[in-house]
């Protein structure tokens, strides 16, 4: 066995190890490389090139890049180029509505954006010429949700069981649940949305903070996987600085994160690294895992979960949670409900059946499931003063190992498992867990 065949079996026992740990599906974080490698989309420096070509009175690329530099900039001036295009020689390029103030000027630049895309992106699967069966693999992963700041329709098309929430919506959504795309920097659909001149991303970047608290339960909670980025991606570097703000890490390794390194060539004699530090903004700097591969197909394999939800519909399962958080938000705010997981799992595989559930859950005399269980994992370490899941997991491993009690594997007055799907499972703690796993932290002498 060569270097890196040990190298590929040492990243897949630790997404494997990852994955049984959290007992949950990964978050993919797909960026633009995703969309290069299966249907040779532009890059963002390719992209503003061909945006200066289309435009009669832009200047050749060179000059843009060679004043201002910063892709950023470049795209701030060309919106501002297409601008007076519309309203000079442009005009019949443009339908008549973006001349109103309805619209920003920038929109003449974004409907571009909109059209180039739209008529590169593949209409369905079976157009995609290459790495058809990687795309499998990539759908076989059944991720709980994906983050993208792609604009263009791609993931839709291969996720098309999930939602797609687009830009400044993720803010007003009532919750986050299974089945998401979340867009975050908004879509083609929508070209208002996307997020492409400074003023855009200075409007972003105000809210990242607001964004980043949205979705950390599902940084904290879920392996998290970066894939079609560089280290070096703002993006990646935007993401991580949240979280190792609130996880205060002081360089230990974030054993949840992998980014997915794309090399061209791999030399099956060299030690690639299985971690990496990425710099962060203020000269900070978060290590996380890293997987080096030149093909994605082992890479996909080892982040399917065999325990996955395999027949649950994410729309009817989001369609379910929806109604959940109203039910509990404003139906029954002081009222707690029995919970009947066989007919729930019965319900989620007959459309027909789902609206029977909230007759049968609602009742007046409930079970205390709720009260008795009410903590994650995650929850559990932060009132043991903890910032990450994982460190209340190494307590009840140490339980495991003291006396032979692994209280995961039973339901007891410190943990409950709960059927989401076929084989898949959420597990609840209750306050005695918090308690039994104080007394290990402390060294205390404890029974089980």
């Amino acid at each position: 066995m060569n270097k890196y065949e040990t190298y590929k079996n040492n990243c897949i026992s630790n997404v494997k190890e990852c994955l049984t740990n959290m007992e949950c599906q990964p978050i993919l974080f797909l960026g633009s490389g995703i969309s290069k490698r299966y249907f040779d989309a532009p890059n963002w420096n390719q992209l503003l090139k061909i945006l200066a070509e289309n435009c009669s009175i832009a200047k050749k690329y060179g000059y843009y890049k060679q004043t201002y530099g910063n892709p950023i900039k470049i795209g701030t001036e060309l919106s501002d180029v297409y601008k007076e295009w519309a309203w000079s020689d442009g005009e019949e390029e443009f339908p008549e509505e973006y001349f109103s103030d309805e619209y920003k000027s920038d929109i003449f630049i974004k409907s571009k954006i909109a059209d180039l895309f739209e008529s590169i992106v593949p209409k369905n699967i079976s157009e995609i010429k290459l790495h058809q069966d990687e795309i499998t693999l990539l759908q076989e992963i059944k991720p709980y949700a994906i983050i993208t700041t792609n604009y263009d329709k791609f993931i839709e098309m291969i996720f098309d069981d999930y939602t797609p929430i687009i830009g400044q919506k993720i803010l007003r959504s009532q919750y986050t649940s299974i089945g998401e795309i979340f867009k975050i920097h908004g879509c083609i659909s929508e070209p208002e949305s996307l997020v492409f001149t400074k003023q855009d991303y200075d409007i972003f970047l105000s809210k990242k903070k607001y964004l980043s608290a949205k979705l950390l339960t599902f940084f904290l909670e879920h392996p998290l996987v970066f894939i079609g980025y560089n280290a070096g991606d703002p993006n990646i570097q935007a993401i991580l600085s949240d979280i190792d703000e609130i996880l205060s890490t002081n360089n230990q390794l974030v054993p949840n994160i992998y980014i997915v390194t794309w090399s061209e060539k791999i030399n099956n004699n060299e030690q690639y690294p299985m971690e990496k530090i990425i710099n962060l903004e203020n000269d900070k700097s978060i290590r996380i895992n890293q997987i080096v591969a030149d093909d994605y197909k082992w890479v996909y394999k080892a982040f399917t979960n065999e325990e996955a939800i395999e027949r649950v519909n994410p729309k009817l399962l989001r369609a379910l949670l929806s109604r959940t958080y109203e039910l509990v938000r404003a139906d029954i705010p002081k009222r707690k409900i029995e919970i009947d997981y066989e007919t729930l799992e019965s319900a989620l595989n007959d459309d027909n059946e789902i609206n029977k559930i909230y007759g049968i859950t609602s009742v007046a005399d409930p079970k205390t499931f709720n009260i008795a269980y009410p903590y994650t994992l995650t929850q559990v370490a932060e009132k043991l003063g903890f910032k990450s899941w994982y460190k209340a997991n190494e307590l009840i491993e140490k339980i495991r190992e003291e006396k032979g009690v692994d209280i995961k594997s039973t339901d007891n007055k410190y943990h409950i498992s709960v059927k989401t799907g076929e084989t898949s499972r959420f597990r609840k703690y209750s306050s005695a867990c918090i308690d039994l796993l104080r007394k290990v932290m402390n060294g205390d002498k404890y029974e089980v």
